[in-house]
């Protein structure tokens, strides 16, 4: 008798999930570092590149136990003397940084202005883009429907398949500058379509920065402050890039050498951030601060904070996970040099919002998590807030909705992935085919007549 195709799926997948688990031991016995990484969390070393820099930390001096915090460093330059750079000048520094990750080095004021206009001339979609290609075919995930969309562009591009570097760099500068075109109108139309929202589409500005741009097509009224504009452009530079061995820009690397064109490369890079283990982890942290506001009644008694995290770790708070969300990273050791930058410009805004309560909610749970979280679990290296443990509270005070988190995370780091492409493409590099060693027992093919053990309907 036949078997609901349902029912066959769910038994048949059992089978196909029980044959394809290999022995944890396995990987001790031939030296394996399961997700390319060792015991402690290191990388292992698959590649050279001259665009960014992770340092787990810094030596404060002879002695090993004196480290100082961790580095993120853009083509041999310190994150933290970039951004005093533009943010003393007071002016937008995500175009910039645009322009040291891809040509290696800073512009002078002619150099930038003339690559501000080239971003700003190429910001709109072509024409019949938004209703062919986004309104008709919207998405209940957005960062699909930009992946879509970013391969819908390859249709449109005569020259689509050309590898060669000055074609290469001009279509990802096209794709750096529309990335918040798609990003917004992606947004808008789920909203249309799954939210029961109304439909008001800004077309992009021609004077604004990236951020400010964002910022106008994102809300209704295209208003926001001068201190918005500047916290969203600092949150781009800080998400911009951050090595070549983060899952996405690893994927753009892998995907281009096949040969393979740009928006393939892109869209690639898209579905490795997309993944909560990459670049969801933001709107855990939002949500779990949300829920931990409704269950530790004073937020200034680090002793209820401290019970609310061992409740998280203990699977019996939150999503009962056993996760404490924005704590821990895969590099850095002491400190996350972007999680230090966005608390002290946070701290601006959450005063201006008239939220620095919850300000001081985020620092007191800061303070405590390390020593908690070593006290219980057996770590290998140092514990610290990272970037996602800032930058969700930064979103929700600019009022984003939580669907565009990732998104914007998209728009930042597409700049790093069109660097590790032409990367990539300029060191003419093989194929990239890392070795995976069979553990599979050695058998014989039987006659179907013979077989007897597979489930059957």
């Amino acid at each position: 008798m036949d078997i609901d195709q349902n029912e066959w799926i769910e038994k048949m997948s059992a089978m196909a999930a029980s044959s394809s688990l290999v022995d944890s031991s396995l990987y001790a016995k031939y030296d394996v570092k399961r997700g390319l990484r060792d015991i402690k969390g290191k990388g292992v070393l698959a590649g050279l590149t001259q665009i960014g820099e992770v340092q787990a930390h810094t030596q404060k001096d002879d002695r090993e136990s004196e480290l100082g915090p961790g580095c993120l460093i853009y083509r041999g330059i310190d994150i933290t003397e970039i951004v005093s750079g533009f943010m003393a000048d007071k002016r937008s520094g995500f175009e910039e940084i645009c322009y040291l990750l891809l040509f290696g080095e800073l512009p002078d004021k002619d150099e930038l202005r003339r690559f501000q206009k080239l971003l700003i001339s190429y910001r709109r979609l072509p024409e019949f883009f938004i209703h062919d290609s986004i309104l008709k075919l919207s998405s209940r995930d957005i960062m699909n429907a930009i992946a879509q969309s970013i391969l819908s562009l390859y249709v449109l591009d005569e020259r689509a398949d050309d590898t060669d570097i000055p074609n290469v760099l001009r279509q990802c500068i096209q794709l750096i500058a529309a990335f918040p075109s798609l990003v917004v109108y992606c947004y808008q139309a789920h909203a249309y379509c799954y939210g029961n929202q109304s439909l008001i589409i800004h077309n992009p500005g021609k004077q604004l920065s990236t951020a400010g741009n964002f910022l106008h097509m994102l809300r209704h009224d295209s208003e926001f402050t001068a201190l918005e504009e500047k916290l969203l452009d600092l949150s781009l530079v800080l998400h911009a890039e951050h090595g070549g061995g983060n899952n996405s820009s690893f994927t753009v690397h892998v995907v281009t050498s096949t040969g393979t064109d740009t928006y393939s490369a892109i869209a690639a890079a898209m579905g490795s951030l997309k993944g909560p283990r990459h670049g969801g982890a933001n709107i855990k942290v939002v949500q779990m601060f949300e829920d931990m506001k409704k269950n530790v009644a004073n937020w200034d008694d680090e002793r209820q904070i401290e019970d609310y995290l061992l409740k998280l770790l203990n699977k019996q708070a939150f999503d009962r996970a056993g996760l404490i969300y924005g704590v821990g990273h895969a590099v850095y050791s002491v400190s996350d040099p972007r999680a230090l930058i966005l608390r002290e410009y946070t701290q601006r805004l959450a005063r201006e919002k008239g939220l620095s309560d919850e300000m001081r909610l985020y620092e007191k749970v800061e303070k405590v998590v390390p020593g908690i979280i070593s006290h219980e679990r057996k770590i290998y290296k140092g514990v610290s807030v990272n970037v996602d443990f800032y930058s969700g509270l930064l979103y929700r005070l600019l009022d984003i909705p939580f669907e565009l988190y990732t998104p914007l995370f998209a728009m930042a780091r597409i700049v790093g992935w069109s660097a590790h492409r032409i990367e990539e493409l300029a060191n003419a590099g093989k194929i990239i085919r890392p070795a995976y060693k069979s553990v599979a027992s050695r058998r014989h093919y039987l006659p179907i007549s013979e077989r007897s053990t597979c489930p059957r309907s």
